[in-house]
């Protein structure tokens, strides 16, 4: 059976997410699953213009694209039952597996894990809020970044059965002034791999061309200026940020 056109075939739904702040529905193109969020089912948020979250859905899978790493998945504009969404190819993360997690602060491992902070549960018990060190997570935390972030929330990472790791939920991003908050702390102050600068240095070649052009439809001129920036102060530090602001560092919930 041949694939169905993404953009027109027709987009059926399944069902709805019903823990998303927004209207989020699962569905089908053919026989290919997908996560549809209609515009016209976005709250209004004080910070963030109105009708505008799945512009910046689709804006950060194109930064994802430029980065070279795949942290986004396939994520486009179009017509659905409820009008002009963002729809996103559907992934099936591994259960097994967990990228973040909330452990007793006495069972932080000792290797292969960050710990990002420390608190108390409601019975008064220590936890510590921890999340995998791996190549594939710091290159979303760099990501999130280059694209502010102001919610890396733990289940906005989708650990994959390969080993690979996705993330989701971008509708807070590209911000003028400084919003990030993540979950992803582990590592500040660490520089910045090879690897990592030249990704940074794709996205910021990609913005004086192609990449800039399609951004131009889905983000204000001042919202593009403000992530050219962004790229060249990161890539001129060397080094992954620590929280700054008088925003919060983390979001709420924090999964």
């Amino acid at each position: 059976m041949p694939a169905p056109d993404l953009l027109t075939a027709e987009l059926r739904l399944t069902g709805r997410i019903t823990t998303a702040s927004n209207a989020t529905f699962l569905g089908s193109i053919g026989d290919v699953p997908v996560v549809y969020k209609p515009i016209a089912g976005e709250s209004p948020l004080w910070d963030f213009p109105q009708g505008r979250l799945a512009h910046r859905e689709v804006a950060a899978y194109l930064i994802s694209q430029a980065f070279g790493w795949d942290v986004v998945p396939h994520t486009w504009l179009r017509d659905g039952p409820l009008g002009e969404g963002m729809v996103q190819l559907w992934q099936e993360q591994d259960p097994a597996q967990y990228a973040v997690n909330l452990v007793a602060a006495e069972n932080v491992p000792e290797k292969g894990w960050k710990q990002v902070l420390q608190g108390q549960d409601q019975n008064g018990g220590m936890v510590a809020l921890i999340h995998e060190d791996s190549p594939e997570l710091r290159r979303m935390a760099v990501f999130d970044i280059v694209v502010n972030n102001a919610d890396r929330k733990g289940d906005h990472i989708l650990a994959m059965a390969d080993g690979h790791r996705h993330g989701v939920d971008h509708g807070l991003t590209f911000h003028r002034d400084h919003k990030l908050r993540t979950v992803l702390w582990g590592w500040q102050g660490e520089a910045l791999t090879t690897e990592e600068a030249e990704g940074i240095d794709r996205v910021s070649e990609g913005l004086h061309g192609s990449l800039g052009q399609d951004l131009a439809d889905l983000l204000s001129a001042e919202e593009i200026a403000v992530l050219a920036a962004r790229c060249a102060r990161l890539r001129l530090a060397g080094r992954f940020p620590a929280p700054s602001g008088e925003m919060p560092a983390v979001p709420w919930p924090l999964f």
